[in-house]
C-alpha cells in the first residue's frame, strides 16, 4: 500500500491550475541510471532541472534479463516479457552471428500504448524505439532499424520504413541535414543528436499527443567502457541535451502548460572483470547434448532441447553445486521462482545471475573464467546498479516528489492515466487520477 500511496500523490494528469494532460514526451536513454541526476559529476543540468522541479525515482526495477528490447517492449506495454512475448533481443541462439532480432511489431503479442492513445482518438509518434517497424497505431514513425545485410547502413532502411512514406525525407530535409552512414548508427554520438532533432522536428510540426523517443548511445558507451569513464560522461551530456532540446521544442509548440516529459530507460549497467563460460561445465560433465547456456551478458539462462525433460534442470545444479568456491563466487542461482517473479521466459527453469564484476558468454570451449573489461547488462533486477531511473517534469506534474522505487511495467500505466486512456489488463500499477485543489 505504501508504494501505491506514493505514486497515487504523483497527481498526474492535473496540475496545482488543474490543466488536464493533453502531450506526454517519453524518452528512454538506454542504460540511464538514477546517478545521472543525482550526482553531480555527471553534465546534465536539463535533467537535473526536471529533477528539482518535478517527479523522481530512486530506481526502477527492470525485468529479466535486463537486455533493451524486452525492457522497451515492457515500457511499451504495461506487462512482463511472459505476456508481450519477447524475451531476449534476439532468438535464442548459441551462435550469435545466426541470432535474428526481434524487430517487427506483430512479434509483440500484447497492446501498446501507441495502441492505447489511438484507440482513444490522439495522435502519435515514435523515433527510433525497438521493435515498431510496421506498427499501425504509430502515426508518424521512424522506427529502429538497419540494413541486415549492411547493419551500419540505417538510413536507407528508415527511409524505407518510416510512416508516412517521405517522413523521413522531411526531417532530413527540414531538421537534420544530408548526413552519412556514420552520422546515423551506433558508431558516432551523432546518432543520439539526429534522433533527437527528428523527435524535436516532429513534436514542434505534428504536435503528437505520445510522442516516444529511444536513445541509444550511451549503452555503447557503457558497454565499451564500464559505468564511470570520459566517454560515457561525453555519451550521457550529449542525451541531456537533446533533452534540453525537446524542453525547448514543447515551449516552441506551445505546449508548456499541458505537457508532461518523462525520461527514463531500460537497465542500469555493472563494470565488469571477469566472464564465465558454463556451457563449458555441461560439457564436461556429459550435459551440452541436453542443454546450454544462452548468455545476455550478465546472466544466463538454461535451455533445454526438450523442455519437457526437467530432470536435466536437476543434473545441472548438481553440477554447480560441485563447482570450486572461485567459480561459484562470480554468480548466483537464479530459481523458477525468481523467473517467474519478473516475467522470463517461462520455459527457462534455471538461471544465473553474475555478481558485480562478472559476466557470461556461451563459449563451451577454452577457459572458464576469462578477462572482460567494459560494462554489462542483464543482470536479475535485484541490485541498485542495474536499476533504471525516472524524472517526470512538466506544469502538471507536482514538485518535488521523490520515489524510492518504481517497477519498469508502472511507467507506462502512469501515462496511461495521465492521457485517460483505457487500459488493458496490465502488470503495472494503475492508478486514479486525481485533481490537486
Amino acid at each position: 500500500m505504501k508504494k501505491i500511496f506514493v505514486i497515487f500523490s504523483l497527481l498526474i494528469g492535473f496540475s496545482s491550475l488543474g490543466q488536464k494532460v493533453k502531450h506526454v514526451v517519453l524518452v528512454s536513454i538506454d542504460g540511464f541510471r538514477p546517478d545521472f541526476y543525482t550526482e553531480k559529476h555527471w553534465a546534465t543540468p536539463n535533467l537535473k532541472y526536471m529533477a528539482d522541479n518535478g517527479v523522481v525515482a530512486k530506481g526502477v526495477k527492470t525485468i529479466f534479463p535486463s537486455v533493451t528490447y524486452p525492457s522497451h517492449t515492457t515500457l511499451s506495454t504495461g506487462v512482463l516479457p511472459n505476456k508481450h512475448g519477447v524475451y531476449y533481443n534476439t532468438n535464442v541462439e548459441l551462435n550469435t552471428s545466426k541470432a535474428q532480432w526481434v524487430y517487427h511489431s506483430s512479434q509483440v503479442k500484447s497492446s501498446t500504448i501507441w495502441q492505447w492513445a489511438k484507440e482513444k482518438g490522439l495522435v502519435t509518434a515514435s523515433v527510433s524505439w525497438p521493435i515498431t517497424l510496421d506498427n499501425a497505431y504509430i502515426d508518424y514513425n521512424l522506427p529502429e532499424i538497419w540494413d541486415f545485410k549492411n547493419p551500419s547502413d540505417r538510413i536507407k532502411a528508415t527511409l524505407d520504413n518510416a510512416t508516412p512514406k517521405g517522413l523521413f525525407e522531411e526531417v532530413l530535409d527540414k531538421a537534420v541535414g544530408k548526413v552519412s552512414s556514420d552520422e546515423f548508427n551506433l558508431s558516432s554520438l551523432s546518432m543520439d543528436e539526429n534522433l533527437g532533432r527528428s523527435a524535436a522536428y516532429i513534436l514542434k510540426t505534428y504536435k503528437p499527443n505520445l510522442l516516444t523517443l529511444h536513445l541509444p548511445n550511451t549503452d555503447g558507451a557503457q558497454h565499451s567502457y564500464g559505468r564511470e569513464h570520459y566517454e560515457v560522461q561525453r555519451a550521457v551530456a550529449g542525451a541531456d541535451k537533446i533533452v534540453g532540446n525537446l524542453l525547448d521544442a514543447i515551449q516552441k509548440a506551445g505546449l508548456e502548460d499541458d505537457t508532461v516529459i518523462i525520461v527514463t530507460g531500460d537497465h542500469g549497467f555493472v563494470t565488469t572483470d571477469f566472464a564465465l563460460s558454463p556451457n563449458i561445465w555441461l560439457k564436461e560433465n556429459g550435459l551440452f547434448d541436453k542443454a546450454y547456456f544462452f548468455s545476455s551478458g550478465g546472466s544466463t539462462l538454461l535451455h533445454l532441447y526438450d523442455y519437457n525433460d526437467t530432470k536435466i534442470v536437476t543434473k545441472v545444479k548438481e553440477v554447480l553445486d560441485k563447482l570450486p568456491h572461485k567459480y561459484k563466487e562470480g554468480f548466483e542461482i537464479i530459481s523458477e521462482q525468481q523467473i517467474q517473479l519478473r516475467g522470463a521466459d517461462p520455459r527457462v527453469k534455471l538461471a544465473l545471475s553474475g555478481k558485480l564484476g562478472y559476466s557470461f558468454t556461451n563459449n563451451s570451449t577454452g577457459e572458464v573464467l576469462t578477462s572482460s573489461k567494459g560494462g554489462k547488462h542483464g543482470y536479475y533486477p535485484s541490485f541498485q546498479e542495474i536499476y533504471t531511473g525516472f524524472v517526470a517534469y512538466g506544469k502538471p506534474v507536482k514538485k518535488g516528489l521523490v520515489i524510492n522505487t518504481l517497477n519498469l511495467e508502472d511507467i507506462p500505466v502512469i501515462i496511461g492515466k495521465m492521457l485517460n486512456l483505457s487500459l488493458p489488463d496490465v502488470d503495472g500499477v494503475a492508478l486514479p487520477i486525481t485533481i490537486e485543489k
